[in-house]
């Protein structure tokens, strides 16, 4: 399998990368610092972690890489135990930085104590805590400014989960994204906040401000966010009506005996897969009786192969209702496992190596190359992750 790995991330990697610089060169996109650099190779080290709750039937892990980029601007968090509650809640959340790492790295520390602060002892579900976890990201917000050196640009993204006995609370602003599977399908996605959605259109307008090229004033692509000061300074108008907003949009959602997991991501996740790709790979995973933290870690590999150029990072939850191992899934994907060994071992060496420039921009497979890809139709394995 390494060899397998190895040949289809020279093949893919290298071109996508050329193709989607190319893309974003043409586009115009940019961060605050100007445009977004790339480094000459992926940075692929993984620290995945989790844990587990046995008496309430949670599970999690968590994984993230810093990939292309020239710095990692991600962050999370992940807490199995609220003080000041009984047993049964649980809370997580995934940062997503632009212009910087400073606003994401404040919320994954500080987010939580707003969030236990707000909920206080006996909160009244749901409507308490919808309004809770709205109070929470305001407080976070207007703290970061206090704290914020002038001038200084930056902020960032955010989605969290609160898990009570009853609910599953979603909280987020701006595109890092969640995603419940249920009874085997995608239940529920939260939806990204764009400038061109149109609650966040009329605010945008409502405080002076413009939309260019699908992007608030030519420059940020998401309405929503944990700092962003720039844009938080319309006069006479309260933090909520702002700009840019960092008030959450809040979901609750009943708890129910076939709910399976809940997979919290970065926007370089969400845009390398499908969230109903992502539901069957991981659901995939689970049945082969893989850890959440290490189905973390290979899903984010296979975001690298499929051409994600962003930080990634993924904290994926397990309910009671999550799939369990499977006999016969384990025995087919052994079965791959050695057939794609034996192809790799047999292939002919490519007559130019993996480098040929011929391979940049446009990926050539040859014939040894397609050999490889049909051994399973729809199921290639790259580093342990299913490819859809």
């Amino acid at each position: 399998m390494a060899a397998f790995a190895r040949l289809l991330e020279c093949l893919l990697w290298s071109a996508r990368k050329e193709q989607e610089a190319e893309e974003e060169e043409e586009e115009g996109r940019r961060t605050h610092d100007g445009p977004r650099s790339l480094l000459d190779a992926p940075r692929c080290f993984q620290r995945p972690h989790g844990g587990a709750a046995a008496s309430w039937g949670l599970r999690f892990g968590a994984s993230a890489v810093q990939g292309w980029r020239a710095h990692m601007e991600d962050a999370h968090c992940a807490w199995l135990a609220l003080p000041g509650l009984p047993p049964g809640w649980a809370f997580f959340a995934v940062l997503d930085g632009h212009g910087g790492a400073r606003a994401a790295l404040f919320g994954a520390r500080h987010l939580p104590g707003h969030v236990f602060e707000a909920l206080g002892t006996a909160p009244d579900e749901p409507e308490g805590v919808r309004g809770a976890l709205r109070r929470a990201f305001l407080n976070a917000d207007a703290r970061l400014r206090a704290l914020w050196p002038r001038g200084e640009p930056g902020g960032s993204t955010a989605v969290a989960l609160l898990v009570s006995p009853r609910f599953l609370y979603l909280a987020h602003c701006g595109d890092s994204r969640a995603m419940l599977s249920r009874a085997g399908a995608v239940a529920f996605s939260t939806e990204d906040h764009r400038p061109l959605r149109p609650r966040e259109r009329e605010r945008i307008h409502n405080a002076g401000g413009t939309i260019r090229r699908r992007r608030l004033e030519g420059s940020l692509a998401v309405s929503r966010a944990l700092g962003d000061f720039a844009y938080k300074e319309a006069p006479g108008r309260p933090p909520e009506l702002q700009l840019v907003s960092a008030e959450p949009e809040v979901t609750a959602l009943a708890r129910q005996a076939e709910d399976e997991f809940m997979l919290l991501a970065s926007d370089g996740v969400w845009d390398a897969m499908s969230g109903a790709a992502l539901a069957r790979l991981v659901a995939s995973r689970l049945c082969l009786g893989l850890a959440p933290e290490l189905l973390c870690a290979q899903l984010l590999d296979t975001c690298l192969c499929k051409g994600s150029l962003d930080n990634m990072t993924c904290v994926l939850v397990c309910f009671p209702g999550a799939p369990r191992p499977c006999e016969e899934a384990i025995r087919k994907e052994l079965a791959l496992d050695a057939a794609l060994g034996r192809r790799v071992s047999g292939a002919p060496q490519p007559e130019h190596g993996f480098q040929d420039s011929g391979l940049r921009g446009h990926p050539r497979f040859t014939s040894w190359g397609r050999a490889l890809l049909q051994v399973s139709r729809g199921a290639v394995r790259w580093n342990g992750g299913m490819g859809y």
